[in-house]
């Protein structure tokens, strides 16, 4: 592992200094749009006003990119964990902020819940954890969230080999309106992957690992959305894991599922720490005792305890963590 990341570390120095170089370059910039908007008239020339308000909202955006080197690489990175986050502030606006110093690291191959009243920030965290918030206008964030070792706000890796490796389950049931094969197969495609023989192993092999090929493999060109809840969550499930993530997030995968659903999804849960680490928003109690490993409590967009699931069931460190748990609050 050290000597991995020593390598990654001096392989990206030259970026690293084109990153400098253009920080400065965009610094710059914002400077000459603001000393302009000073200019002008907010009622003359509010149009372009918002123009260069954009621009500098885009600049800001491409500063984000850390420049140093204890950020990119984390080299005291714990094997242990996948990931690792690091006084981590995160804001929808400027002025609406939603997670507050965030520390804490997700263990490998363990299944890690993380609980909550509604609002609490569950939600908003796992999508800082493959940048789905980036998708956002608007939205910014300070401190380190470090995968496998990379910070994963530096530029050291691109958006979309982040979501390859760090797949996303919804709360809402979202099967593509195609068959249930395509349903899989569209994303192996997007990933340069076109030999035909190729692509049926995977799918294969990805509805074998969500427990679904039984039930699906004479009706592959079935269209996904004539499945029933929970065949559909396993779908969702079987294209997460397609291209065998590292890390397989889920937002309350079951709330929408009957009990018979949602005991087939836990199962399939408990079967595929295996292979995946497993992060899964909860607001079920039960739930969280009957398959977690490791449970993190979140209150007001601060991490509130964290530990195993057994101690924060039996012995939680903080009354706050008590009263949620009890149901008190």
């Amino acid at each position: 592992m050290e000597k991995n990341i020593k390598a990654l570390w001096k392989n990206f120095q030259l970026k690293l200094e084109k990153i400098k170089h253009y920080r400065k370059l965009y610094e710059q910039q914002i400077k000459e749009y603001k000393k302009k908007i000073t200019g002008l008239n907010n009622e003359t020339d509010a149009n372009e006003i918002s123009r260069i308000k954009n621009e500098i909202e885009i600049l800001n955006r491409l500063i984000k990119i850390k420049n140093t080197k204890d950020n990119v690489i984390k080299k005291d990175f714990d094997e242990k964990n996948v990931f690792e986050i690091r006084n981590f502030n995160f804001w929808y606006n400027k002025n609406k902020q939603v997670l507050f110093d965030i520390n804490l690291d997700i263990k490998r191959n363990k299944i890690t819940a993380l609980i909550g009243k509604s609002g609490c920030g569950k939600s908003t965290f796992i999508r800082c954890l493959n940048k789905l918030n980036d998708l956002n206008e608007n939205t910014r964030w300070t401190g380190d969230i470090y995968f496998l070792g990379k910070n994963i706000n530096s530029g050291i890796i691109n958006d979309l080999t982040l979501r390859t490796s760090v797949g996303m389950v919804f709360q809402k049931l979202t099967p593509f309106n195609f068959s249930i094969f395509e349903n899989i197969a569209y994303g192996i495609r997007a990933h340069g992957i076109h030999n035909k023989n190729a692509i049926n192993e995977i799918v294969r092999q990805a509805l074998i690992s969500a427990a679904l090929w039984d039930e699906v493999k004479d009706n592959l060109h079935r269209n996904a959305n004539t499945l029933s809840g929970g065949q559909q969550q396993r779908l969702c499930i079987a294209r997460a894991i397609a291209l065998q993530p590292d890390v397989l997030l889920m937002d309350e995968p079951t709330s929408a599922l009957d009990s018979i659903a949602t005991n087939s999804i836990e199962l399939l849960i408990q079967q595929l720490k295996e292979k995946f680490t497993i992060v899964i928003v909860t607001h079920s109690m039960a739930q969280t005792i009957r398959i977690t490993d490791e449970t993190i409590f979140f209150a007001d967009g601060r991490v509130i305890e964290q530990g195993t699931t057994k101690q924060i069931f039996t012995k939680p460190k903080q009354k706050a963590t008590n009263s949620y748990i009890s149901g008190k609050n």
